[in-house]
């Protein structure tokens, strides 16, 4: 059954890949998304059996993979709780971000290759959660980065989806570096890759120094800080978060599947599942605390001012993101995964409803050119309304019971120390900004007056007409299934995962040290403190309702009186700009001069190119001779003749 869930993706994109042209679009829709339901279904029976029953762990070796020297690798499947929590969540969204891009993508001549690229990325995902050591995880990790890059850059016509794409494969080059080289010192330190025994090794490595850079350092917070690396990449945390927001211009369906469930959280899962690890490096998990809490703060931050619809929610991944990093940084690792299980319910929901609007608007993005849209599209309006809900934590829905269980823990972790602290109020102040910039786009898309301006993205409309309609029921059917995630997730599972049915859920799939008591410690503080994020997800709705429902236009008065502000806000605290400015700019300096200078003018120049070129300049002479006149030759002849007899006379002076 496991070997079935993990290689059917790659079995319908086999088919796809190959045969697709020939298939036609309908038939290889038919295939890749047939497949990815029947591993969904198989999924949701491995959750039930190892999850919820009592089905023991179990790791099938499917082979023998690497043996160098002291490096053995068996490609192995790595079944527990963890595993097949995340299983469920990437083979779920995964197939019905299929169903859905049936209809999403009905008009797009290269949907056999669309498909086939959605069903690769969703192997590489799912033999990246069964791995079962460093090296088959890494596998996965950068089969995921391939699949990412050919989905963004789908629609390679665009030059602004070709850059997007070579962006965020370049950035997250620059995490996995980190993560290589976490990997190769695990195997200094350890002798092996392979998961039993590194976790078995990680309390014998506690405050063992390694010298390394020059300096003595502890051996552990090197190589999670290293590991750590390669998640802030993969899951866009500040200062390698500049590629999440330029992934949109992949389509929609593709947002939802790598921005909701997936690539992005990756680095969460990656941190969860060495948690061992992590427990033998508090200065390694205080700084992931500190990144998390500066994630969700400024992402949220930005996402107050943006436009794009799809932006607005792809900011809010990235502020999300940094919840369950502060969740992972406190120890409270099974808060993280919870907040991940429950956050792929509503923000897949939030962007394939992002993606029905934008059909419904003839691919207009601009939430400055919609308003007055919950009459033409009722059902899209109330799922959105619903994933809007679960986003910002009212009572009783997914993120009520993960991402507000995240702020008190963060609140548990501040009476011990200063990440805490900083966390709690980061977390707190993002809260009230997500209510804010999360109502905000559902003000600005379906209330008001009516700001159509269709604009054309070259996207062929074929003769449609351009009023909103609602979109066909094969994008409308995994809206609903996503909303009843949204809506009763947190409520059905939240004892399992964080309360009562913690150790009999989990058995040991994460593990927690002796001194960590996290847990426990965010049920035991102060009630008020629970209240904090109800009142800023009210003040945050409360403030949208007033400025784009009650007194339209408030919004403009405020960005021209704090005209800085809103231009910093609006182009993301200028952090593409800086980079370009000290990284783009000198690499293309360096490479033109390479380039132009080293290989144009000293290899090619003094080399072939050079001796080519003499070589021209020297015939070019001596093709003067070739006058035609007999008098010219004669006297070449005599030359030579002379410098004959000359050579012939000092030879023979010997």
């Amino acid at each position: 059954m496991y070997t079935a869930i993990v290689f059917l993706p790659l079995l319908g994109f086999l088919i796809v890949g190959s045969l697709g042209r020939s298939m036609g679009p309908r038939q290889s829709e038919i295939v890749t998304t047939s497949l990815l339901v029947v591993s969904a279904v198989l999924s949701w029976i491995a959750f039930v059996q190892v999850g919820l029953g009592s089905a023991p762990a179990t790791t099938p070796v499917l082979g023998a993979w690497i043996s160098s020297g002291a490096l053995k690798i068996d490609w192995a499947l790595r079944i527990d709780t963890l595993t097949v929590v995340m299983l469920v969540v990437v083979t779920s969204v995964s197939s019905l971000v299929h169903l859905y891009s049936i209809g999403y993508m009905h008009e797009d001549p290269s949907r056999p290759r669309f498909f086939a690229y959605l069903s690769l990325f969703t192997f590489a995902m799912l033999m990246l959660v069964t791995a079962d050591n460093l090296v088959q995880m890494f596998f996965g990790w950068e089969g995921v980065g391939l699949a990412s890059y050919l989905l963004i850059g789908f629609w390679y016509e665009k030059p602004s989806a070709c850059a997007a794409a070579i962006k965020a494969f370049v950035v997250n080059r620059v995490g996995d570096f980190g993560f290589a080289l976490g990997i190769f010192l695990v195997f200094v330190l350890t002798g092996s890759v392979a998961f039993d025994t590194i976790f078995a090794a990680a309390p014998g490595l506690a405050g063992k120094p390694i010298h390394i850079f020059g300096l003595n350092a502890d051996a552990m917070t090197v190589v999670c800080l290293l590991l750590f690396m390669g998640a802030m990449g993969k899951s866009a945390q500040f200062l390698l978060h500049t590629w999440l927001p330029d992934a949109m211009e992949g389509p929609t369906p593709v947002s939802a599947l790598i921005h909701a469930a997936t690539m992005v959280t990756a680095g969460v899962f990656m941190v969860a599942r060495l948690s061992p690890l992590f427990e033998q490096a508090p200065a390694a998990l205080t700084v992931v605390t500190v990144v998390g809490a500066t994630t969700a703060f400024f992402a949220a931050t930005v996402g107050l001012v943006q436009n794009d619809i799809k932006r607005v929610i792809a900011y809010s991944t990235c502020s999300q993101l940094g919840y369950m990093f502060v969740a992972l940084g406190v120890g409270g690792y099974s808060l993280g995964v919870f907040h991940l299980f429950t956050h792929a319910f509503f923000k897949a929901l939030l962007f394939l409803g992002a993606g029905s609007v934008i059909h419904a608007m003839h691919h207009e993005q601009d939430m400055r050119n919609m308003g007055g849209l919950r009459k033409d599209i009722p059902f899209t309006y109330w799922m959105m309304t619903i994933g809007t809900l679960a986003l910002t934590g009212f009572p009783l829905t997914a993120g009520y019971f993960s991402k507000d269980a995240i702020i008190e823990a963060a609140y548990a972790s501040g009476l011990h120390s200063g990440a805490g602290v900083y966390a709690f109020l980061l977390t707190v102040i993002a809260a009230g900004f997500t209510s804010f910039y999360s109502w905000r786009l559902v003000f600005m898309t379906f209330y008001g007056e009516r700001r159509t301006a269709h604009a054309d993205d070259g996207h062929a409309d074929h003769g449609h007409d351009h009023t909103p309609h609602e979109s066909p029921t094969v994008m409308l059917i995994p809206l609903g299934l996503l909303a009843c995630g949204a809506l009763f997730a947190g409520l059905a599972f939240h004892s399992a995962f964080i309360g009562h049915g913690y150790d009999e859920f989990w058995k040991k799939a994460i593990y927690s040290g002796p001194d960590n008591h996290i847990i426990h410690a965010m049920h035991e503080i102060p009630h008020a403190v629970g209240f904090v994020p109800f009142v800023m997800m009210v003040g945050g709705f409360l403030g949208a309702l007033y400025v784009y429902v009650i007194a339209p236009g408030t919004a403009q008065r405020i960005a021209a009186a704090n005209p800085l502000l809103y231009k910093f806000l609006l182009n993301k605290w200028y952090f593409d700009e800086l980079y370009h400015l000290i990284f783009v700019r000198p690499a293309f300096w360096l490479g033109r001069l390479f380039w132009k200078g080293g290989d144009g003018r000293i290899i090619d120049g003094l080399g072939p190119d050079g001796v080519s070129a003499r070589v021209i300049d020297v015939t070019n002479r001596v093709v003067r001779l070739q006058t035609g006149y007999v008098y010219h030759y004669a006297f070449a002849m005599l030359i030579g003749v002379a410098a004959l007899i000359s050579w012939y006379l000092v030879g023979g002076v010997r």
